[in-house]
């Protein structure tokens, strides 16, 4: 105790060095509150005067009601957005350093101290957006309806802000819309409402988030509207109605429970929106399907901890803030169509009602009740001790002090055990409500065989093995002997520490009795593949607990590395994704087509918008998840090999989605747009090739990409450092290759292969599509025709995916000379199997050589070539197995030929795919296929020859 008494008077020598400018008396007086808060002392230092006045004019626990009246007279004088964003900064750092000091002299409340940091914020968000509003009508005119009524930005605060329980360092979440669109009327020149409003979002976080010498208002996180970071920063009612309605998810819901339209609430704007929103959050029936997307949700969020490896989290760990919430809301969205006390946003309140419906009873309600308050205290607190936003314990012995000082406890030991205690507390209830009947968030040891612990012990001999398992023959026990020396040598050059050597010596004799006591005779194998993984992870311990503590995940390990070395290799070098074998149940399914793009925008909530290196880790973390998802269910037969290829399409296209947006904008940033483009355009379309184009992806396939846009000759870029256009489209498109080939710790996102641009290495990178036109139409080889065929636009505008869509037609529909054209095709396929085919008589090359793949492909190509002029439907599809059923359906190819060739197209690709989970070539032995082969040649001799 000497030691801390020590250290809080040095601290205060230190505070009365620093406070040389304030009113002695005054800090020696009240040296004992200024040394729990750097933040107060630090504002004192700045601004002496702040001192005296909070000892002459105390903070009142009411004086909340004051704070649009203070706020309106610094303000009074203000002329421009400088000075707007200096006195906001100065009157939020006032405020807080009230409220502090209120909190740490006990004068108000924990409810009254989170009800005034949130309406302190409200204040200041709504005074400086009806500010700016007024600036901006003043220089753009007034934003208004068809019939000439004016229009407002409507702000929904969501998650803390809406709840009223903000924290001291919160960031604030907010949504903007506005009701119908319109032109302004006015200004120079009419705006289209969007543009207006957008606009001025973009000058209201600028006043709040902006760094400046006086630091910040709020980190404003904008990603909970509708399509996040992709879609636009303001829609109007009507757009966010559809998206709801139409795309709305279960999180969305979630976040909605919280959302406020901050200022006025009996404004008609106001009102409608509530009521536009409410179908959406509240169901008339009751909803138990919340259930488990809140379990996916906490599971998600464990997941993040463990990743992030937070320890001592008040708000995500175990018995947390976030499980409180997740209890009070799991009632909310289950009956609060019907019970419409629960349609409120206070946490608190809706706490009396779920007591008052019994939906838990009164002892619960009363320990999650103090124990909520407790947590955003101790939460306040941290925060206050240095204005930081922060939820982990301190692990200082000063700050250690002032935090169980402040909670009212003599000594850190007894804050903490009354912290557990409480967590504990929280914990169990969420677990009686939320968590499955059957799972493993309380995990049981799985009984294994413990004989096996004789084969986990460092001086382990033949003879042992050999006692172990008797059946072995002396070949395969001495495999076994030299894979476990070889093991325990790997690991000896690893840093582990003692807790990870315990968990080691439990986890070896499990692993060793599912593998080698389940009488199969891949058990050698699947070690081989499993040992080296743990090689990776034994110096990670989390990891280690994780396969200990969860049997399924153990179980799930074997089984997929016993399917696959492509998996186990995957599993090795990316161990995050250990996590993803906890739930069975989500392991072999994959989400729908459609499913994708929200998933990995969900996923890419939890970073911030502006941390590049952040987003494109967690980009390629999402396509490793998903790639395992795939190739569980690929193994189990979940999925065809033709599914497959779709799912890993599905992916690719959903990142491609992401990074082309992420690299616009970064460019609309540096330069803006291109001057040509209106509302949410981007004049960009991308085409893809071959597998991708075709719909054949493979798990370890590169992207073959062709860049198109629309800029006239003549654009500029409309930003600060403005640029040619077409110069724009050209970093723009550098950009995205950048983004997809940065490596990172997940290696790369997808080699992008663009050499089937126009011209080839020698081309533009981004191409107009009247140059592509013209390019294909009088300059491009047959080979390249022939690219076209499979060539498919993946994104884009509806227009312009037309507009290509026109012109691949017209190109592919062009009369040809039959007989050139089958010169051409023979040449360059016989071209590619001299290149790449298999120089082994005693093998055949399933792509390359003759009767294979490739010859179905070119042979598809041929035919669309010939005969799209006389049918023109037969350019509707890109992949092979579709044109072969155009051909049939056109009387083109004989029915059964068609269906002859696609069985052995898909055979042969079914056995490629085989071979690739396994991490083998894509050849076979030549005696394999021979009847296939036979009809792939029969077919070319009679089309090609």
């Amino acid at each position: 105790m000497s030691e801390l008494t020590s250290l809080f008077n040095d601290k205060k020598q230190k505070i009365i060095s620093q406070l040389t400018e304030c009113d002695p008396n005054d800090v020696q007086v009240n040296l004992d509150i200024l040394v729990q808060s750097d933040f107060v002392v630090d504002a004192f230092c700045r601004f002496p005067e702040w001192l005296t006045d909070i000892v002459n004019n105390p903070p009142q626990a009411d004086e909340r009601g004051n704070y649009q009246q203070w706020l309106n007279q610094k303000l009074a004088l203000v002329s421009d957005e400088l000075t707007l964003m200096k006195a906001l900064r100065l009157f939020r750092r006032y405020i807080l350093v009230r409220l502090e000091w209120s909190q740490l002299t006990q004068t108000s409340s924990d409810e009254q101290i989170l009800l005034q940091l949130t309406h302190l914020a409200e204040v200041i968000i709504i005074t400086a957006r009806d500010w700016l509003y007024e600036l901006s009508c003043k220089e753009w005119g007034t934003p208004c309806n068809s019939q000439g009524q004016a229009q407002p930005l409507l702000i929904l605060g969501m998650g803390k802000l809406g709840g009223g329980e903000l924290n001291f360092s919160s960031d604030i979440d907010l949504i903007f819309t506005y009701p119908e669109h319109g032109q302004t009327q006015g200004g120079r020149r009419e705006l289209d409402n969007a543009v207006f409003f957008t606009r001025l979002g973009q000058r209201l976080i600028r006043a709040l988030d902006q760094v400046t010498e006086d630091g910040f208002v709020y980190r404003v996180d904008m990603r909970l509207r509708p399509l996040g970071d992709g879609g636009p920063l303001v829609l109007s009612f009507s757009s966010m109605e559809d998206y709801y309605q139409e795309q709305g998810r279960d999180w969305e819901r979630y976040a909605m429970v919280k959302a406020k339209v901050l200022g006025n609430q009996q404004d008609h704007y106001t009102v409608e929106l509530y009521q536009l929103l409410k179908p959406f959050v509240y169901r008339r029936y009751i909803d138990f399907s919340v259930l488990q997307s809140l379990r996916n949700m906490k599971s998600m969020i464990e997941r993040e901890v463990r990743r992030r490896g937070l320890k001592n989290n008040i708000k995500l760990g175990a018995g947390g803030i976030r499980e409180i919430e997740f209890i009070v809301q799991v009632f909310q969205l289950i009956r609060g169509g019907r019970v419409v006390g629960l349609q409120t946003r206070s946490l608190l309140t809706a706490l009396q009602v779920i007591e008052h419906e019994q939906l838990l009873n009164y002892q619960e309600v009363s320990i999650l009740r103090e124990n909520y308050l407790f947590l955003r205290r101790c939460e306040n607190v941290l925060q206050a001790i240095n204005d930081e936003q922060t939820q982990t314990l301190p692990d200082d012995e000063l700050n250690k002090t002032r935090l169980s000082l402040s909670m009212g406890f003599g000594t850190w030991h007894e804050f903490e055990t009354e912290l557990f205690v409480r967590m504990q507390a929280n914990r169990q209830i969420f677990n009686e409500l939320i968590g499955e009947d059957d799972n493993e968030s309380s995990p049981k040891t799985k009984p294994y065989n413990d004989q096996f612990d004789e084969l986990w012990v460092p001086d382990l001999q033949l003879s042992d093995v050999q006692a172990v398992l008797p059946d072995y023959s002396d070949e395969k026990a001495n495999q076994l002997y030299q894979l476990l020396l070889q093991f325990r040598d790997d690991i000896g050059k690893r840093t582990i520490g003692v807790r990870g050597r315990e968990i080691l010596d439990q986890l070896m004799p499990r692993l060793l009795d599912a593998c080698c006591n389940d009488s199969h005779s891949h058990s050698l194998m699947v070690l081989s593949r499993i040992l080296p993984l743990l090689v990776n992870i034994v110096s990670r311990t989390t990891y280690l607990e994780l396969l200990l503590e969860y049997p399924t995940a153990l179980k799930q390990l074997i089984r997929l590395c016993s399917a696959s070395p492509m998996i186990s290799d995957q599993l090795a070098h990316y161990p995050i994704l250990l996590d993803e074998l906890i739930d069975i149940n989500s392991l072999y399914q994959t989400p729908a087509p459609d499913e994708y793009k929200n998933q990995l925008y969900q996923y890419l909530l939890r970073i911030l918008s502006d941390d590049e290196e952040q987003q494109l880790e967690a980009l390629r973390q999402f396509k490793q998840m998903q790639l395992l998802h795939i190739a569980a269910a690929d193994v189990e037969h979940v999925l065809s090999t033709m599914k497959v290829s779709d799912h890993l399409t599905y992916v690719a296209e959903s990142l491609l989605d992401f990074v082309v947006q992420m690299a616009w904008n970064q460019m609309v940033s540096r330069y803006g747009k291109p001057d040509y483009l209106v509302d949410n355009q981007k004049g960009l379309v991308v085409v893809a090739y071959g597998k991708l184009g075709g719909w054949e992806l493979g798990y370890g396939s590169d992207l073959d990409l062709v860049f198109l846009h629309d800029c006239p000759v003549h654009s500029m870029t409309n930003g600060n450092k403005q640029i040619d256009s077409r110069q724009f489209y050209l970093r723009l498109v550098q950009r995205i290759i950048h983004l997809f080939n940065v490596r990172t710790s997940f290696g790369i996102l997808y080699e992008v292969d663009v050499r089937l641009r126009p011209q080839g290495d020698a081309g533009l990178l981004a191409c107009s599509l009247d140059s592509f036109e013209d390019y294909q139409m009088n300059e491009a080889w047959t080979w390249e025709h022939q690219a076209l065929v499979r060539a498919r636009a993946v994104y884009g505008e509806p227009a312009l995916i037309h507009r290509f869509n026109q012109i691949r037609h017209s190109i592919l529909s062009q009369p040809r000379d039959e007989n050139r054209l089958k010169t051409e095709v023979r040449e360059m396929r016989e071209k590619m199997r001299s290149h790449l085919g298999s120089t082994q008589s005693d093998l055949f090359n399933l792509k390359i050589d003759e009767g294979g793949i490739g010859d179905i492909e070119f042979l598809s190509q041929f035919l669309v070539l010939n005969y799209a002029h006389q049918q023109p439907k037969m350019t509707q599809w890109s992949d092979n197995v579709r044109i072969l059923e155009l051909a049939a359906k056109y009387q083109i190819m004989d029915s059964e030929q068609a269906q002859q060739l696609t069985k052995a197209y898909i055979d042969m690709r079914n056995e490629i795919h085989r071979l690739a989970l396994q991490v083998l070539p894509g050849t076979v032995d030549n005696s394999c296929f021979t009847q296939e082969r036979a009809i792939v040649k029969q077919s070319w001799n009679r089309w090609l020859n």
